[in-house]
């Protein structure tokens, strides 16, 4: 099955010619995986091979704003300047739309502003897709339910599934061949006393982007075999976690579950690696503070930059280990 077969299942006849409004906006936020999606059982639809689940963050993502162009080529503009229509950000994000073009000549100016680097292990393809097929279900008119917006954004972004919604969020594997049960939904969950903070390490692009060292990954990592069972491990202890509000059990398995990630991807070849020496640094640090009684965690995504999980009553004394970093406020 290919991505524009789930598009005609979902949208039917609402794939539309020209735009229903003047503009179509949408704000989606950045997520951050607890359990990482890592390996696609289906590359052309973007289903994984385990279900993951994040924690958004409310004041970080992508603002979309959309309107029709009568430009020959779709116009794409990221926080205020135009991206070249050779760049790959701008060609991905063309072939994602071609997927619902009706006319050939329908052609979009997309507005984007993200508050987060691009490529740069910070999620923002997570919502920027899911940004921007918000964006267009308003342009269009199109009332789809946050379930099918679900399915659409993980086409062009597999954890962009999860970057519909703020707060916990789980993205099912699922297993129906063309993917209509591999989607998002919130977990009723809140957790006021957890913070997040967003330690920069380079904002530079990645050398390898995450969709080949994760294809790179399942095809040549010895380790990879074990990852789906440590997920679906993983998976039951952060709802637990969740559950009994335990602290040390969420940040514990997050830090495990992202470690063994780029286990995998070193023990794939070549090897893929995404620490800085900066990185090594900052994981060394946040250990030396748990052996000292200050409870801090990290989490990493396919970058060098690091996510700290902390309780909100100890952000200042964090803060004066790692001063750069941003804290987030979840609830």
């Amino acid at each position: 099955m290919k991505k524009s077969d789930v598009i005609e299942k979902i949208l039917q006849h609402k794939l539309l010619q020209t735009p229903q409004r003047d503009q179509g906006q949408a704000f989606a936020p950045t997520n951050i995986a607890l359990c990482k999606y890592w390996g696609k059982r289906d590359s052309e639809l973007n289903l994984p091979v385990t279900s993951s689940l994040s924690i958004a963050l409310p004041t970080k993502g992508a603002l979309t704003s959309i309107i029709e162009s009568h430009a020959k080529e779709d116009v794409v503009i990221l926080n205020d300047k135009e991206v070249s229509p050779d760049s790959n950000f701008a060609k991905r994000l063309k072939n994602y739309l071609d997927l619902f073009r009706v006319k050939t000549l329908w052609r979009l100016q997309i507005d984007i502003k993200m508050n987060i680097p691009a490529a740069a292990g910070l999620a923002s393809s997570a919502c920027g897709f899911a940004s921007l097929v918000s964006a267009l279900n308003e342009l269009f008119a199109w009332q789809l339910t946050k379930r099918e917006l679900s399915l659409l954004a993980r086409l062009g972004s597999g954890s962009a599934a999860r970057s519909l919604w703020n707060g916990f969020v789980e993205w099912y594997a699922g297993t129906q061949a063309d993917g209509m049960d591999s989607y998002a939904q919130p977990l009723a969950v809140e957790w006021p006393t957890l913070t997040i903070g967003i330690l920069p390490i380079s904002d530079a692009e990645k050398p390898v982007s995450s969709r080949v060292a994760m294809q790179r990954t399942v095809e040549t990592s010895m380790l990879y075999a074990n990852w789906p069972n440590k997920a679906a491990q993983d998976m039951k202890l952060l709802h637990q976690a969740l559950q009994e509000k335990n602290f040390s059990l969420l940040g514990e398995t997050a830090e495990s579950n992202a470690l063994n990630m780029h286990s995998t991807m070193l023990s794939s070849w070549p090897p893929v690696c995404y620490f800085l020496p900066e990185t090594i640094a900052a994981m060394q640090q946040i250990w030396s503070l748990r052996r000292d009684g200050i409870e801090v965690y990290f989490t990493q995504d396919a970058g060098p930059n690091l996510k700290l999980l902390l309780h909100k009553k100890d952000k200042m004394i964090v803060k004066k280990y790692f001063p750069h970093a941003d804290m987030i406020n979840l609830f």
